[in-house]
């Protein structure tokens, strides 16, 4: 697959934003003498023990965004909240705010596994984003970019009758690039204008899972 066929699956050029269509939200060492010996009437001089040396610190992985001379590095992997174990709206939320940083951090790494284990293939917004992220990260090639946040996360926590709970999200992404393995400049999507997605998401097996990502219409 070519690298421009990769992008153009998914992007502002094909008519979608990333993974958001505008429109409107629903919602010391120690030391110690040997005592003098009571027999000679001579003090033995005490001993003191060799000071404990320190261990050298290992350096830290320090993160570095990608930028024209590279991919990202050391990228840390988001975590998922405690409270996002739960049935109940918070750790819907929390949940929906993670799920929308493993999507960042797959633009920033390529990595997609992260996210595929928490979605379900039926949502191909998510799967459009997958191809993205997966392809321009092969071959040396790499994006800078594209951070996804998510300033707005509300839902009802109303389980409908299909057993989905539904989750309206305001989605921000950053301008995206896409660099070649030469490190020229393929392209650059400027920011897109925040927009709004609906999270359908089910509570099964003590974990959240997303069923699919839609665009808010209207």
């Amino acid at each position: 697959m070519t690298s421009r066929n990769v992008r153009t699956s998914f992007g502002p050029r094909s008519g979608a934003a990333v993974i958001a269509v505008a429109g409107t939200l629903l919602m010391a060492g120690c030391s110690g003498g040997a005592p003098a010996d009571p027999g000679t009437g001579t003090p033995t001089p005490s001993q003191s023990a060799s000071p404990s040396v320190p261990p050298t610190p290992t350096p830290s992985a320090v993160y570095k965004p990608a930028d024209a001379s590279g991919p990202a590095q050391n990228v840390p992997v988001p975590v998922l909240p405690e409270v996002a174990k739960t049935e109940t709206k918070e750790g819907l939320e929390a949940f929906t705010r993670y799920w929308f940083e493993l999507l960042s951090y797959g633009y920033e790494t390529g990595d997609t596994k992260p996210l595929s284990a928490i979605t379900g293939p039926d949502c191909k917004m998510c799967e459009n984003a997958k191809q993205v992220q997966e392809g321009w990260h092969r071959d040396g090639r790499w994006l800078s970019g594209g951070k996804v946040t998510t300033p707005v996360i509300d839902t009802n926590f109303a389980v409908a009758s299909d057993g989905n709970y539904q989750v309206a999200v305001q989605v921000s992404q950053e301008a995206l690039s896409y660099y070649n393995a030469d490190k020229s400049l393929d392209s650059a999507e400027p920011k897109p204008a925040d927009s709004g997605n609906l999270v359908l998401a089910v509570f099964r097996d003590g974990s959240w899972f997303v069923k699919t990502v839609e665009p808010i219409v209207g």
